[in-house]
């Protein structure tokens, strides 16, 4: 056993803040935590010691927020949270949650109504309160707001709620669903994009009707209506080991096949939340690591360990530019175990990461050393003609895929700050995602402190995603459950049954679509090798 670092962490069972250690045995790392009250606990932390020591070289802190909502002057992370001046981060993404109602009950969700036992709405008001929260924060204010549930397209006033957000300056709208909605109302999906949606973040399993119940057969008109609306989709698949984990590589090839529509994948490790024994831990467990070796292995080598990067290494692009203009940036500065990605692209049919016809250390190294010149005073205009003539020397055009244009995408977005040059940038490529939210056996406050992930609640705090989620004794449930309503008030009000709110599929009649049959010979071709 070789001990990495101390942390903070706290008891599953009765949540007081214990000490922990987090250390590395057999080339993975684990943490270990005792309780005096209820003894010892040992989980996974990374299923890799060795890719956790090539994401550390990449942790930064960012410049957390100036004005936090929390002004105790000795906060306890993460039971006086709401933000306090601990926090390291900014709102990076900020969830607001429109609905607790779903038309599904999946068995691994965070919370839904029938599970809770009341209805949790906020209103109009008190939507646009909690964006003003956002949009105040400081130094760098929020830009990225994702609506989600229960499934917040069961709100009748979601074009509204969409339309608030933008009107305050929000410029990205995510709108996270299971999509069963969209997919029989493509009017929904055009009036939702119109609205000012930019991305669907879209429930999305596993590529069979095993391992992907949930939303298997609606998928494929969804993906049609959104091609329609021109509206683009990230899948979103939570991924559980000896459930659907076999299933990483086909998941993200089915992105790549229809790269027109779908901007990403984001893998989701689960997060085992509520009390679960030892042996259960095991079998479901699977974090980020484990994720990128089933995709190597899944994808043939294609895509391999080396072509991830944790989410804190855009924070050199960020600081440089801030660096270049004197103006805090945007930062995804999460603790460097929150999170990687990777951009792939299309070439002769094949899978491409961008590593492998860009330098991206060596370019991420230069980009640094000219931060460090740049504060150091040196003359911006000759950096940037540097910058410019130095550029190509980290790109292998022969290897590059035809059509791209990456010198000028890169100078563009980091000099001239043109981000239309990014967004053919993604247009183009696949972006390939992971983040594994933490869960009380795993509980390290140091991540706690980093998350650039956050809830907003109806009292005008912001809850770091691992806080609101993990612990919502503390946060969700005591403030939703003290603004719910009970099912028998619910259904008074609104004249409708919450049972009505359930779905029910005639999975024969789906399977007769032109769309289904279209998402089947895909996946037929995924399985014989054909990308």
């Amino acid at each position: 056993m070789r001990e990495l670092k101390k942390t903070l962490s706290v008891c599953p069972e009765c949540l007081k803040i214990i000490p922990a250690i987090v250390f590395e045995r057999d080339g993975k790392v684990w943490m270990r935590k005792t309780c005096e009250e209820h003894g010892e606990v040992e989980d996974l932390y990374s299923g890799s010691y060795e890719w956790y020591k090539r994401a550390e070289r990449y942790a930064r802190d960012g410049k957390g927020v100036e004005n936090p909502q929390v002004t105790k002057s000795n906060p306890v992370c993460p039971k006086d949270c709401g933000l306090c001046r601990l926090h390291r981060s900014h709102t990076a993404l900020a969830n607001i949650v429109v609905t607790n109602r779903c038309d599904l009950t999946c068995w691994y969700c965070f919370f839904y109504a029938g599970r809770v036992g009341y209805v949790y709405e906020p209103t109009l008001k008190e939507i646009e309160d909690m964006v003003k929260v956002l949009r105040s924060e400081r130094p760098i204010p929020c830009n990225a707001v994702q609506l989600t549930g229960g499934e917040p397209c069961l709100r009748d006033d979601l074009l509204e709620i969409i339309r608030i957000v933008k009107s305050h300056g929000i410029d990205h709208v995510q709108l996270n669903t299971n999509g069963i909605k969209l997919a029989y109302n493509p009017d929904l999906v055009e009036q939702v994009r119109k609205a000012g949606v930019n991305t669907l973040y879209l429930s999305f399993d596993g590529v069979s009707e095993k391992t992907n119940p949930k939303n298997h057969w609606e998928v494929p008109q969804l993906m049609e209506n959104s091609r329609k609306a021109g509206l683009g989709i990230v899948l979103v698949p939570t991924v559980i080991n000896s459930v659907n984990d076999h299933e990483v590589g086909d998941i993200l090839k089915f992105g790549f096949k229809n790269m027109d529509i779908v901007r990403g994948v984001n893998f989701q490790p689960v997060s085992l939340v509520g009390r679960m024994p030892k042996k259960e831990r095991e079998r479901y467990r699977i974090t980020n690591s484990d994720v990128i070796k089933k995709i190597e292995e899944q994808t043939d080598g294609a895509i391999r360990e080396e072509d991830f990067f944790p989410v804190p290494t855009a924070m050199i692009i960020s600081d440089f530019v801030a660096s270049l203009t004197n103006r805090p940036m945007y930062d995804l500065s999460s603790h460097f175990a929150c999170g990687a990605a990777t951009y792939v692209f299309k070439s002769n049919g094949n899978l491409v990461p961008i590593t492998r016809f860009v330098d991206v250390e060596g370019f991420l190294e230069y980009l640094d050393e000219k931060s460090q010149e740049l504060k150091a005073g040196k003359n911006k205009m000759l950096i940037v003609t540097k910058l410019l003539y130095n550029i190509g020397k980290f790109i292998d055009k022969k290897k590059k895929p035809k059509g791209i244009d990456v010198n000028k995408i890169i100078f563009n977005a980091l000099v001239k700050h043109d981000y239309n040059a990014i967004g053919q940038f993604h247009m183009k490529s696949l972006f390939i995602g992971m983040m594994h939210f933490m869960d009380l056996y795993n509980y390290d406050i140091e991540r706690v402190k980093r998350c650039c992930i956050h809830y907003t609640m109806t009292d005008n705090r912001v809850i770091p995603f691992c806080a609101f989620n993990v612990i919502p004794e503390w946060y969700r449930d005591k403030t939703q459950a003290a603004q719910g309503v009970s099912f028998d008030e619910w259904e008074k009000k609104t004249g409708r049954k919450l049972k009505s709110d359930l779905y029910r599929r005639d999975v024969e009649k789906l399977k007769q679509s032109e769309a289904y049959r279209k998402f089947s010979e895909q996946i037929e071709e995924i399985r014989k090798g054909v990308l």
